[in-house]
């Protein structure tokens, strides 16, 4: 068993908690994520590696699905199943120069890790934050802390900019030399933005974790076709080069478990309601 040391909401539906789990802390790198069951009846998700702190290992979630309320039920000094990671391939960190970080929604929990990664390699970070409102906005005090530079963007004004965070990474390339950029947030998002570096010929990386399901390859859910070749989220990636991603075929796959993922979510409610709460 896992023990959840902090848990807390850090905006509408989002939450963070630290886990206890030393042989994650110990190895984990920039950009891998690790799979956690609620309970041993529960199904596997994979969730990014947000931060380490110690033995302790932050994942920063959106409840929107059976187990992701479920998790966000379960308060400080209680327990999980099972945490297992660091998996994936690390985030590729090196001496770029100048490097631009995007995060939209609850992708910006990616952001902390990696932009102290590339500082430490040496670089220049320019974060750039989107949310839909100022109520959806996360950790920004803390990339504020990481960054050279922070940029906010929200769709309906309520702060920074009004407007996309592919807004905002279009001024700075038109304004300034950037030599590598990561996106990573919703898939719709990353497939808009990436094509605001792609002209320019800029290194940028994207990060799938949105489409993966067991994180081990053995399930195929998370197929993707990177420069026309079959590649795998969970083992290959999580992060690809942006340019050479099907976003298309990877939006189309990403609506494969809809139905039963909202069947799932009602019968945990009907459950819960049922029986006065609890899991």
């Amino acid at each position: 068993m896992y023990n959840i040391e902090k848990s807390r909401k850090i905006a509408e539906n989002v939450f963070e908690i630290w886990v206890n789990a030393p042989h994650v802390a110990r190895n984990a790198r920039a950009g891998q994520f690790l799979i956690i069951r609620v309970d041993e009846k529960g199904e596997r998700i994979p969730l990014t590696i947000s931060g380490i702190s110690g033995e302790l290992v932050r994942i920063i979630f959106m409840a929107v699905g059976k187990t992701t309320h479920s998790l966000a039920d379960i308060p400080e000094g209680e327990s999980i199943s099972d945490v297992a990671g660091p998996l994936g391939q690390p985030s590729e960190i090196k001496s770029y120069g100048t490097c631009v970080l995007v995060g939209g929604g609850v992708g910006i929990a990616s952001t902390p890790y990696i932009a102290s990664a590339l500082k430490e390699a040496g670089n220049k970070v320019i974060g750039v934050l989107g949310a839909r409102s100022a109520d959806f906005l996360i950790l920004e005090d803390e990339m504020e802390k990481i960054c050279d530079r922070l940029y906010i963007a929200t769709d309906d004004g309520t702060k920074g900019h009004h407007g996309f965070a592919a807004d905002l990474l279009k001024q700075l390339i038109n304004s300034e030399h950037i030599d590598a950029v990561w996106i990573i947030g919703p898939t719709i998002m990353m497939k808009v933005t990436s094509q605001a570096t792609r002209e320019k010929g800029i290194k940028t990386f994207v990060s799938l974790n949105p489409v993966m399901v067991d994180g081990t390859g053995m399930c195929g859910s998370c197929r993707c076709s990177v420069d026309g070749k079959t590649q795998f989220a969970c083992v290959d990636g999580p992060e690809f080069d942006a340019h050479k991603v099907d976003f298309d075929q990877l939006m189309q796959r990403q609506r494969y478990y809809g139905d039963q993922e909202k069947e799932a979510l009602s019968l945990w409610q009907s459950h819960k309601c049922n029986c006065g709460g609890g899991n």
